[in-house]
């Protein structure tokens, strides 16, 4: 399994930072989330992505907004004849009525379904997306429906989105190869009611208690330090798990 951080910036981007995206390569490609920019880095590499599924955490803008221009770079390359992938798109119970009153507004109801396979996941059951098998789990984050995720192939990796503190990540990242967790805060501070990100030691205490072998923090802002010898995710790292 590989890991490619495509973009890892918070809720404003990093200087020259994409917002968070994040490519798993190993039955299949699979993309855990799809913020502002990450659609411009993956075509970096490709003329247009070559992802066979997406999974979407939540609906904050900088952990799905590039789902938007896809659409309609998807739309208009099969206007002039190509065969742009169609990848499936897996979002969160009623993710595809919030899709399609997005669509609503910023073009037309099916726009989504247009371009993506749509799929809802359903917390606490496993489902197949590019090969993989992934759980979802939820977490807090402010009062927004908001999951991590495990994903498995030969190797498990888990992605916590954006969470409060919880107990729930450190289950979900049992034993995994890989552990990859905001760090959004400095000290814990109360950044909503409830809270939505997790600091440093609140992110390193979650890790030490799952028995994870690996921790790459991210969702880091340029603002704060990346100190005391920790992994730290930044845009364009390639990782084997």
């Amino acid at each position: 399994m590989k890991l490619t951080v495509v973009g890892c910036s918070p809720a404003w981007p990093n200087p020259g930072g994409a917002q968070s995206g994040y490519l798993v390569d190993g039955s299949g490609r699979l993309l855990l989330d799809c913020g502002p920019g990450v659609l411009a880095r993956l075509r970096e590499r490709d003329s247009w992505p070559n992802v066979d599924a997406i999974v979407i955490t939540h609906f904050h803008l900088d952990h799905w907004g590039d789902l938007v221009p896809w659409v309609w770079g998807s739309m208009y390359l099969s206007s002039r004849g190509d065969s742009p992938s169609r990848a499936a798109l897996w979002v969160p119970p009623g993710g595809i009525a919030r899709l399609e009153s997005f669509g609503a507004q910023l073009g037309f109801p099916d726009m989504f379904e247009r371009v993506f396979g749509v799929h809802e996941y359903q917390p606490g059951v496993v489902f197949t997306a590019a090969g993989h098998e992934v759980l979802a789990a939820r977490v807090p984050h402010y009062r927004l429906e908001a999951y991590a995720l495990r994903v498995k192939n030969e190797k498990t990796l888990v992605y916590s989105g954006d969470s409060g503190p919880s107990d729930v990540l450190p289950q979900l990242a049992r034993d995994a190869d890989l552990f990859i967790c905001e760090a959004t805060l400095l000290r814990g501070e109360l950044d909503g009611e409830p809270r939505g990100h997790l600091a440093l030691d609140e992110a390193v205490a979650a890790f030490e208690a799952s028995g994870a072998k690996r921790l790459l923090l991210t969702h880091r802002p340029a603002e704060l330090p990346s100190d005391g010898g920790w992994e730290y995710a930044r845009d364009g790292l390639e990782l084997q798990v």
